[in-house]
C-alpha cells in the first residue's frame, strides 16, 4: 500500500468511538473476559441497587449510549398474565384482591436495555401513581418513587456466559477472529418491590437484552494471528 494511502487508515484509526457506533466484541479470550466483567458489573449494580429504573438510566448516561439518557417504557398493551399463586403469597395478598399486569421494554434512545413483566396490588399506590401505569410510557420506578420504594431479589439468573467453562484451568482458546455471538437475553432478576413501611406492592421479573453492551468503546489491538488473514 502507498505510504499516502495509510494516512487516513491510521486517522480513522485514532477516532474516538461515536455513540451512534456500537461495540464490537471480537471472539477472542480478551473479548470474553471484557464481556464477563461488563455483563457481571452490571448485574451487581442491580442487585444492590433500590431501583432498576435508575440504576439502567445511569447505565446508559455513564456508557454514552444516547444523547438524552433518559429511560422510558414501552407499554406492550396486548400483553396480559395472571398473577401465580406464588406471587399473590409474596405480595400479601387473597385470591381475590385486584393484581394488575404490565409489560414494557425498558428503552434508552435506540436501545431497548430490558423488558420487565410486573405484577402490582393497584390497592396500594395512589390514584395518579395508577393513571400514569394505565395511560402512559412511564417507568414504573419513575411513577412509584414518591413511596421511596426497596426491592428484594427473589431470584437472579446469568443467562449467558462468555467464557465457556473451565476456562480458568485452561489455556486461551485461539482466537475466532469474528465477533461474538451475543444473545438476546444475559440476565433475568425477578424481585418483589416494598413500601417505606415494608408493604409489598409490586413483583417484577426484568430480562436484560445485549442491548446493555451496545455502546462505544475504544477499538482493541486485532489478535496477531487475524491480522494476518
Amino acid at each position: 500500500m502507498p505510504r499516502r494511502a495509510l494516512v487516513p487508515v491510521l486517522l480513522l484509526a485514532a477516532l474516538p468511538a461515536r455513540a451512534d457506533m456500537p461495540a464490537r466484541w471480537p471472539d477472542s479470550h480478551l473479548g470474553r473476559v471484557e464481556a464477563t466483567a461488563v455483563i457481571q458489573t452490571l448485574n451487581a449494580r442491580l442487585l444492590a441497587a433500590r431501583s432498576a429504573t435508575a440504576t439502567l438510566e445511569a447505565w446508559c448516561a455513564g456508557h454514552r449510549m444516547a444523547a438524552a439518557p433518559r429511560l422510558s417504557a414501552r407499554l406492550v398493551r396486548e400483553a396480559d398474565a395472571p398473577a401465580s399463586p406464588e406471587t399473590r403469597h409474596r405480595l400479601q395478598v387473597g385470591p381475590d384482591e385486584p393484581v394488575r399486569y404490565r409489560r414494557v421494554r425498558l428503552a434508552c434512545g435506540d436501545h431497548v436495555l430490558s423488558e420487565a413483566d410486573n405484577w402490582y396490588v393497584p390497592g396500594r399506590l395512589t390514584p395518579e401513581m395508577n393513571r400514569l401505569l394505565d395511560e402512559t410510557d412511564t417507568p414504573f420506578g419513575r411513577a412509584v418513587q414518591s413511596l421511596a420504594p426497596t426491592r428484594q431479589t427473589v431470584e437472579a439468573e446469568t443467562l449467558w456466559q462468555p467464557l465457556p467453562e473451565g476456562w480458568d484451568q485452561a489455556p486461551p482458546a485461539p482466537a475466532a477472529c469474528t465477533d461474538l455471538a451475543v444473545p438476546d437475553a444475559l440476565l433475568r432478576h425477578r424481585a418483589v418491590l416494598f413500601t417505606a413501611g415494608r408493604q409489598p406492592f409490586s413483583e417484577v421479573v426484568e430480562t436484560y437484552t445485549r442491548a446493555v453492551l451496545d455502546f462505544p468503546r475504544p477499538a482493541r489491538p486485532e489478535d496477531p494471528a487475524c491480522a494476518k488473514r
